[in-house]
């Protein structure tokens, strides 16, 4: 009797926060987390894995081992922590990993704190009137990083660069607030020592 009782109470506080979630995540519940395969289901089992909260076989197949990662993986980025992959945890695994892509691909070798900071310029543009106002608009505007123009976007980030960006998502920024980034060894177009240096980090100079 005990045991029916919890299995109800426990399916009612999931239906109260399934009643709760915003309605465009909400309407993702054939995305649960219950066994079956889902789209990109391999490619998300795989980023969980990268970050840590993954450590099982990619099968695509989301059982409650896959749920678990995906409730940890919301629990620290903001998210209701549902194990549904609806469309705002879709748009924030894809939004880590972009970011994660252009930390590893800009400041691979770079100590952690520098990796930071590449991803705090990042989201400093986002909110700058002066450039545009998503993830992918900024890391693709055209010439604004030399990882995409010579394909070290592709690489596969490491947990680091990860980590890197939940800093900064969660407000680390050593940048001091800088919107650039270059190293003066590598410099092709002199306009960017026009602008002030904040601080600079390893090889890296950031600036306003």
């Amino acid at each position: 009797m005990n045991l029916l009782k919890q299995n109800i109470m426990g399916g009612a506080v999931m239906a109260v926060i399934f009643l709760c979630l915003p309605p465009s995540e909400s309407s993702a519940a054939p995305n649960r987390i219950a066994g079956p395969i889902v789209d990109d289901g391999d490619e998300i089992q795989a980023q969980l894995g990268r970050m840590g909260y993954y450590e099982e076989d990619v099968t695509g197949y989301f059982n409650v081992i896959t749920n678990n990662a995906v409730t940890r993986f919301q629990e620290d980025y903001g998210l209701p922590p549902t194990g549904i992959i609806g469309p705002m945890t879709r748009a924030k695994l894809q939004n880590v990993e972009m970011m994660a892509k252009i930390v590893h691909g800009e400041a691979r070798g770079e100590s952690f704190v520098g990796k930071v900071g590449v991803a705090a310029v990042v989201l400093n543009r986002i909110a700058s009137p002066d450039f545009p106002d998503s993830t992918e608009e900024v890391i693709f505007q055209r010439n604004a990083f030399t990882a995409v123009n010579d394909d070290q976007y592709l690489l596969t980030p490491d947990k680091s660069a990860y980590d890197a960006v939940k800093e900064a998502m969660d407000g680390a920024d050593p940048t001091m607030g800088a919107v650039y980034y270059y190293n003066p060894a590598g410099v092709s177009d002199d306009w960017i020592f026009s602008r002030t240096v904040l601080t600079q980090i390893g090889r890296h100079f950031f600036a306003e």
